[in-house]
């Protein structure tokens, strides 16, 4: 392997101490923003708030395009590309429903309360301490199981220990099976 000199010391043409700017938009330094999903976005921000940045890089941009097919911009992503994510909007509701455990036991199934943002595992440890029963996030995703039939009181519960769920949004599914 061939070895390289490298210089060392200050270089004639630069200036110390080095100023790095990082973009607004997807806080990369602005070298990297055109390999960012949102490129029109940080270019609207470094046009707003950099505009002597932007002026270079537009002239940097206008001389790398001879026209040369094996510079293109790469299409597929790896482990760095970040994507942008779309954020669907849900229906805000939580079902409350007893379904049958053997022969006369039940357990109640709450559903719905990740749309409101809440935690499921502290909810069911909540849920556990509140009814001194078990209580689990299943499999199901949005889903906890608490034994015992303890749906009545969930319509009182959950509107006081979150604000944000209103009784409204309750509906009583009934018996149903698992």
């Amino acid at each position: 392997m061939a070895e390289v000199d490298l210089p060392s010391g200050p270089q004639d043409g630069v200036e110390y101490p080095l100023t790095l700017h990082y973009c607004g938009n997807c806080s990369m330094p602005l070298e990297y923003c055109e390999f960012y999903p949102q490129y029109e976005k940080c270019k609207e921000w470094l046009e707003q708030n950099l505009p002597d940045e932007f002026d270079k890089m537009l002239k940097l941009n206008d001389g790398k395009d001879d026209g040369d097919d094996e510079k293109k911009r790469q299409k597929r992503g790896g482990k760095g590309m970040m994507r942008a994510k779309k954020k669907e909007e849900v229906e805000k509701k939580i079902c409350l429903s007893r379904a049958p455990r053997g022969k006369r036991k039940s357990v109640t199934v709450i559903t719905g309360l990740s749309t409101f943002g809440i935690d499921l595992k502290v909810a069911s440890k909540f849920f556990a301490n509140k009814f001194s029963c078990g209580s689990s996030v299943t499999g199901n995703g949005d889903e906890i199981v608490v034994q015992g039939d303890v749906k009545d009181d969930l319509f009182d519960i959950l509107p006081d220990k979150w604000e944000e769920i209103d009784e409204d949004l309750i509906d009583d599914l009934g018996d149903q099976k698992r």
